[in-house]
């Protein structure tokens, strides 16, 4: 055996082992790549989004309609909150009628299609009767309800075509009509078109589009062709274009896509000045409260524009903020209809989202001067009772179908069980500690009447 020179004998080394190449999960960042796979593969992230990202922009819409509507409330020799306390009104009822809509059962869902349609067109007719009726911006569409409480009935007949289109595409489908393309189309179209009709003879443009996306959404979810569904596309562009061309107004607003100048007549001032709110905005904003464009400058700053104001205060990250929540949500309703079983979840699922989605894409479009403005509010963020009700309730049906879900139902019982499990450990604890301390206390007692003291 071979020595050193001190005559030791020499330290044997262990062999090295061979380099095991990393693969990208070994990393921090394809850690929490995993991680946040996982997260978002979980049986209630649908329900969660849904959930946590309406009731966010709700209350960041309370606080932008409570900077945006001061001067407007003022302007008018109303009480600077006015605005803000009818809204503030308008969402504790909303927030009644998601919670509702949330514990409802499918069939009761199903049930209220048909009286709710019903319902729609009677109040959508009645708007056109003199003396009910009442025109607001040249539009035909609201009923006033006494005082300064008015509402507009087409906002419900979204929400009812949703649900009654739902329906009856879930019972044709239950029987294997929709192959046929004469089912696919009756009623739902010449229904559809009954409302466009109603709605239209008040003038309301904006809405009438939101809702033919929303029977363009019923119609790709039910698997349209691709020829009936261009078809159905195509008679629907070649109305829009004879309404559009036939309106001076409509055509004005046509004429101001991407104006930078507010014209002759200043026929593009609100187009344009709401890019200025946005222009100025920069980063983080000049500060909530601290528009300078609220003040007369933009017209319907707390309604149709609130998005601008939005970018002036909270510059791009509260816009980009404000896009994210709507992003999730329509994430979350997808997810939603296409990992359920029932055929009425997954056509009032898509409805909805196509109709949240549709309404968003619009206004934003319009603020940013990509699409003419159409006059429809930010779903769940701008000002206006009529329109908060019927989204509020629908976000509630997201929220019972994303609830309804095998796996979510699973998951929603374990978390209620192991509740149910930590506060009977606690009661048990605490009950075990009492009798504990009370027989010392009684021990002390007897031990100080023994000794004689009282």
């Amino acid at each position: 055996m071979p020595t050193s020179r001190t005559g030791r004998p020499p330290v044997q080394r262990a062999p090295r082992r061979p380099a095991v190449a990393r693969t990208p999960h070994d990393n921090p960042a394809g850690r929490l790549v995993t991680r946040a796979r996982r997260a978002w593969d979980r049986p209630l992230t649908a329900y969660y989004l849904i959930l946590g990202g309406s009731l966010l922009i709700t209350v960041l819409g309370l606080v932008m309609v409570y900077s945006a509507s001061q001067i407007t409330a003022l302007q008018l020799s109303l009480p600077g909150s006015y605005f803000f306390r009818k809204q503030f009104l308008a969402a504790l009822i909303g927030g009644v009628l998601m919670f509702a809509a949330a514990r409802m059962p499918v069939r009761l869902h199903r049930a209220l299609a048909y009286p709710m349609l019903a319902g729609a067109v009677f109040l959508m007719a009645l708007v056109q009767v003199p003396g009910v009726g009442v025109a607001v911006n040249g539009n035909q569409n609201w009923i006033s309800l006494g005082g300064s409480f008015q509402i507009q009935p087409s906002e419900f007949g979204k929400l009812a075509l949703v649900l009654w289109g739902a329906d009856l595409l879930a019972r044709k489908q239950d029987k294997r009509l929709l192959t046929q393309w004469k089912h696919m189309l009756v009623p739902l179209v010449p229904v559809a078109f009954m409302l466009l009709g109603l709605i239209m003879l008040g003038g309301d443009m904006g809405t009438a589009i939101i809702l033919t996306a929303i029977l363009f959404g019923l119609l790709w979810l039910a698997g349209a062709p691709t020829r009936l569904f261009v078809g159905v596309l195509s008679v629907a562009v070649a109305i829009g274009f004879v309404l559009i061309k036939t309106s001076p107004n409509r055509m004005s607003r046509l004429a101001c896509l991407g104006a930078t100048d507010p014209g002759p007549r200043d026929t593009c001032w609100q187009a344009v000045h709401g890019i200025y709110a946005l222009a100025s905005g920069g980063l983080f904003g000049s500060g909530l409260g601290a528009s300078v464009e609220k003040w007369g400058q933009l017209p319907e700053a707390h309604t149709d524009f609130i998005f601008a104001i939005t970018g002036e205060e909270l510059g791009l990250a509260g816009t980009l903020s404000v896009l994210a929540l709507f992003a999730a949500l329509g994430y979350a309703g997808i997810r939603v209809a296409g990992r359920t079983e029932d055929p009425f979840v997954r056509y009032a699922a898509g409805g909805v989202t196509t109709w949240i989605t549709a309404q968003a894409v619009i206004n934003v479009g319009a603020v940013l001067g990509l699409l003419p403005i159409a006059g429809v509010p930010l779903p769940l963020f701008s000002y206006g009772g009529s329109a908060l009700l019927p989204t509020m309730f629908a976000i509630g049906l997201l929220i019972a179908f994303a609830r309804d879900d095998p796996a979510a139902r699973a998951a929603l019982a374990m978390r209620q069980t192991r509740f149910g499990r930590k506060r009977a450990a606690v009661r048990g604890s605490a009950g075990a500690a009492g009798p504990r301390r009370w027989n010392t206390m009684r021990r002390r007692a007897s031990a100080a009447r023994s000794s004689g003291e009282r």
